[in-house]
């Protein structure tokens, strides 16, 4: 079984999009952890077959939330490995954005060696347009030096890197066996030193990365990103819109007032040349929609295992989870978990209530 965990707040129709394309792409199973969401985005959630969802409220940090998103995904994706290492069923966990769906080839996983602990997913960006009808389904692959180089010099690009072609991140994400001692970042599997484990990859494996795909999007994605916490590191070629649109928003402008703001930062910034990156040969189209994958059942009794240990684990300072932590504090932390008392009535009515 393959999972995905994901720390999200979004709209519903994103959330059905993430959920939809997740399970076609070759997910089994999503578990989701919402930073926030209304009761229409919980209610979708909690009854979705594929779904398991928790509410990170004050019952799951116990006052002591990270104020970093970053922190706080790194965290959940990493609780979930570390119950699931003691779940039958499930061989890997990926730990994936609100705005990422998976595009994997369940044969090229499985043909993946079972001494490897890490795949990687490369990632394929939505191209960026003032609007779309619908979802995108046009998006940008990294390129090599030529492509790049051709790009700059028809002033598509400012420089010849897949930096510049991306809006978003070109590290594509990760997924690991699960186990105590190979951690998830925002992007790579580690080891208790932080050091990057070698991946298996493959043109089969890889990720859909929604970024900014719309001006819409754009406006949404970074007043979100701008009010979740401390502002992220972000990659240089992206800190000058952060900084720029932290700067616009501090004006205290009506939304209104900011729009035609915030859609000048985009055209200047973000949008993309969708003619000429089709006619050169140089994006892929995909509608994740369309996949076929059909999510595999859970062995018996493992998924009310794995929902009771979550429940169970509510109850901890679960930042001994967190990359870098040793995995004998984890070990620790399971310990607790795994030996602890409570029915599985509780744990699911723990679920639902969140």
């Amino acid at each position: 079984m393959l999972l995905t965990a994901s720390t999200i707040k979004d709209s519903l129709p994103h959330v059905q999009r993430f959920v939809t394309g997740n399970l076609a792409g070759g997910a089994d199973h999503l578990v989701v952890f919402l930073d926030a969401g209304d009761a229409e985005v919980r209610a979708y959630l909690d009854e979705h077959p594929h779904v398991t969802c928790v509410r990170t409220d004050k019952s799951w940090w116990h006052g002591d939330r990270p104020a970093e998103l970053n922190v706080r995904q790194r965290i959940n994706a990493n609780v979930v490995k570390a119950l699931l290492s003691v779940v039958e069923g499930p061989e890997w966990v990926f730990h994936v954005d609100g705005d990422e769906v998976l595009q994997v080839d369940r044969a090229a996983l499985a043909e993946v060696p079972a001494a490897t602990r890490v795949v990687k997913l490369a990632p394929l960006e939505a191209v960026s347009q003032r609007s779309w009808d619908g979802d995108p389904t046009w998006f940008k692959r990294l390129l090599g030096k030529g492509d790049l180089t051709l790009l700059l010099t028809l002033g598509v690009i400012d420089r010849p890197s897949n930096g510049a072609l991306f809006h978003g991140h070109v590290d594509g994400k990760s997924g690991v066996r699960p186990a105590l001692d190979v951690w998830l970042t925002l992007h790579l599997g580690v080891d208790a030193d932080g050091t990057e484990l070698d991946a298996h990859t493959d043109d089969r494996l890889r990720m859909l990365h929604y970024e900014s795909f719309s001006g819409e999007d754009f406006v949404r994605k970074w007043t979100s990103i701008l009010a979740a916490g401390p502002m992220a590191n972000f990659r240089p070629a992206r800190e000058p819109t952060a900084v720029a649109l932290n700067a616009l928003i501090g004006k205290g402008l009506s939304e209104e007032q900011a729009r035609p703001y915030l859609m000048r930062i985009f055209e200047r910034t973000t949008l993309d040349d969708l003619d000429t990156l089709r006619d050169l040969g140089l994006l892929v189209e995909v509608d994740p929609r369309a996949g076929t994958h059909v999510p595999a059942a859970w062995p018996e009794g493992a998924r009310e295992r794995f929902e009771e240990l979550l429940g169970r684990v509510a109850g901890e300072d679960k930042r001994d989870f967190h990359p870098g932590r040793p995995a004998s504090a984890a070990q620790a932390v399971l310990d607790r978990v795994v030996g602890s008392g409570g029915g599985l009535r509780g744990a699911r009515s723990f679920l639902r209530r969140s």
